[in-house]
């Protein structure tokens, strides 16, 4: 579901933000710039307001199985027509989570976007982009968890979307005071096609990090003068953490045209990076990321209506929430369902 054609004018702003440039300049080498012209905006009023859209009925493929690669590759061949006929004339950014560069277990392998890029490279013919913005060294976890061969076998080019330009938003920081955010100027790209490529692991501030999350947090720019993913979450964590806001307030201009979870070897316990490997042996594709995550978040034995962000994010269109509105292809989800372990911050604040 592409929120991003429907989300290009600036109501995410509490204040003057600065908007920025056209371009993204520098990543794919001097001179060099992803587009070519400027981003496009609609006009304004062409955005609906708030709650008066409603998400339609969703399809998300759950396979369970015992390769990764093949798991994933039949999981978006279950939509395969859907997917395609979705991408359209866009180019394509994979968005892999690369949270710790040498924590191999919590970052997304290296089979699943090679299952990604498999699936489509009989249809897609321009180059592919492969682009993460982490929390350390971008291209160093690239190299240490086997990217680099990617290069080598498919046309692709791997991105520190970190040295990308950049663009002023406005979230709540701490006493709700509205606090500035550089977000990186890719994401705003509405000819761009953003595939989350995420690993299925519990979190210490909102539960799970699932496709939608793995997005939106790589948004914030992280560079010398500072980590402003930091930003988004500045307070103690809580069960109504701040964080869930935020990321339904950028969630309106950034979002995931395809997610892709991996659940074949998670985290569970103090993840996303602390955490402890769980062979769930799952994966899941959507077109809708807000279903793809709320049946991933039921597949690790959780209750995704105790999950402030995803409720929000179904109740306010930006995809579907309901149970009997999400079409499962594939493995029954009782057969799916591995009980994962919660954060101990998750733990205690949800009593579990």
């Amino acid at each position: 579901m592409n929120r991003r054609a429907l989300a290009r004018r600036d109501f995410l702003k509490f204040g003057a933000g600065a908007v920025g440039g056209a371009a993204l300049g520098g990543v794919l080498g001097a001179g060099k710039a992803l587009l070519a012209s400027p981003l496009a905006r609609p006009a304004p009023g062409l955005l609906p307001k708030m709650g008066a859209r409603a998400a339609g009925p969703a399809r998300v493929s759950l396979v369970k199985g015992k390769n990764r690669y093949d798991m994933i590759l039949q999981s978006l061949k279950l939509i395969e027509d859907d997917i395609l006929s979705s991408i359209g004339q866009k180019r394509i950014l994979i968005k892999p989570n690369i949270v710790l560069p040498h924590c191999a277990a919590c970052v997304t392998h290296v089979d699943a976007v090679r299952a990604v890029l498999d699936f489509l490279a009989p249809h897609v013919k321009d180059p592919i982009l492969i682009g993460e913005s982490a929390n350390q060294d971008t291209m160093g976890g690239f190299l240490y968890n086997g990217y680099g061969e990617l290069e080598k076998n498919y046309r692709v080019k791997l991105v520190d979307l970190n040295r990308d330009t950049c663009r002023t938003r406005y979230v709540l920081g701490l006493d709700n005071k509205p606090t500035p955010v550089r977000i990186i100027d890719t994401f705003f790209d509405p000819n761009l096609y953003i595939i989350s490529v995420a690993r299925m692991k519990t979190h210490n501030y909102v539960f799970v990090t699932l496709s939608i999350k793995n997005v939106i947090l790589a948004a914030p720019l992280n560079d010398a003068k500072g980590n402003d993913k930091g930003l988004m979450h500045l307070a103690r964590p809580a069960k109504n953490d701040i964080l869930h806001y935020n990321m339904f307030h950028i969630a309106q201009e950034i979002f995931p045209d395809l997610a892709v979870i991996d659940g074949f070897v998670g985290i569970e316990g103090n993840g996303p990076a602390w955490g402890v490997p769980i062979g769930s042996k799952v994966a899941l594709a959507s077109l809708d990321a807000v279903a793809a995550d709320i049946t991933g978040t039921r597949v690790m034995g959780f209750d995704p209506r105790q999950i402030n962000y995803l409720n929000a994010m179904a109740e306010g269109g930006l995809g579907q929430g309901d149970y009997d509105k999400i079409e499962l292809l594939g493995t029954p989800l009782e057969q799916c369902v591995t009980k994962y372990k919660p954060n101990e911050r998750m733990a205690e604040l949800y009593k579990l």
